[in-house]
């Protein structure tokens, strides 16, 4: 119990100290933070972990839905950043230290175009590296989104258990999408959708459990009607076009995970027309791979996405 309560107090999800300058230091990497005007006017707030020799390659980060930049994602970017990557992302509308109504997505094809106009420039920067996309959950939906909206853009895309579609395991059935789609339409913010708390389903290790939980960002609220309605369309719009999806892609999913079902990463994989395609399932993991998960399994699932990286670049 006393260590619970300490962990409750952490500054970082590393602990108290050191402060994020001297961490990120530690790690072999600088980091910036800044805020970026969207094309719809919208102040987000963006991060880069950049490693201390010229990188190798450009990734360009997307979380997932509730969360954000600035607590356990920055792991995998600085885990990234110090095997030789420059890592860019931004807290998406809605989310983290952003504008926007806390987990208010109304548009997802609006997000889109503002992770467009933030990484566009930033390849820009770098224009003999190659470019990967990385998303989490909701995150790899909008990577595959940013893929349809403007394909063969980026080199390849590493999708940690996406919601590609929503499984008919957990989608809700007739006539309750109908329902929510009718409400949405007149109180669309209102945060009415019952579900579990997404840690309790994600995260594997109690004690990291405790840390993810502690984020001051994270949205602990229910879903808003028109961010699960939009979910619903944005996903039913991207099972249709899986056999479409033709850049090179490694996929990664825990087959415990109820979050997002490992079953529609399967049929990612299989139906989709890219020549260069990986699939990894992992055995007992939950929807957290890169943080909820032992240490040693986070070290697995790392290791696959940098190998992945490396014989790329």
């Amino acid at each position: 119990m006393e260590e619970d309560q300490a962990l409750k107090k952490q500054k970082y999800y590393w602990g108290n100290t050191p402060d994020e300058e001297e961490y990120h230091k530690l790690h072999s990497i600088k980091s910036t933070t800044s805020f970026f005007k969207s094309p719809r006017g919208l102040s987000l707030f963006t991060r880069s972990w950049l490693p201390f020799t010229p990188p190798r390659g450009i990734i360009c980060m997307v979380h997932g839905y509730g969360n954000d930049i600035s607590w356990t994602f920055q792991a995998t970017a600085i885990f990234l950043a110090a095997n030789g990557y420059a890592c860019f992302a931004l807290d998406m509308e809605g989310h983290g230290r952003s504008e926007g109504l806390k987990a208010f997505v109304p548009n997802v094809d609006d997000v889109v175009a503002d992770y467009l106009a933030f990484f566009t420039p930033i390849v820009a920067d770098y224009p003999n590296l190659p470019k990967f996309l990385f998303g989490e959950s909701m995150g790899g939906a909008i990577c595959l989104l940013i893929e349809c909206t403007r394909p063969k853009f980026f080199d390849g895309a590493i999708l940690i258990a996406p919601m590609c579609k929503i499984s008919d395991k957990v989608r809700p059935r007739w006539p309750i999408p109908e329902v929510l789609m009718f409400v949405s339409k007149f109180a669309p913010s209102l945060a009415i959708v019952p579900t579990a708390d997404l840690v309790d389903k994600s995260v594997k290790v109690p004690e990291k459990r405790i840390i993810a939980g502690m984020n001051p960002m994270r949205y602990t609220g229910k879903p808003r009607l028109g961010t699960v309605v939009e979910l619903l369309r944005v996903t039913d719009y991207l099972s249709s076009q899986l056999s479409n999806v033709d850049i090179p892609f490694i996929v990664l999913h825990g087959n415990a995970d109820v979050v997002t079902d490992p079953e529609v990463s399967k049929e990612l994989y299989e139906k989709a027309k890219s020549k260069d395609k990986s699939l990894k399932i992992y055995e007992g993991m939950m929807h957290s791979l890169l943080f909820g998960e032992t240490n040693e399994n986070v070290e697995l699932v790392r290791s696959d996405i940098l190998l992945w990286l490396n014989n790329r670049c």
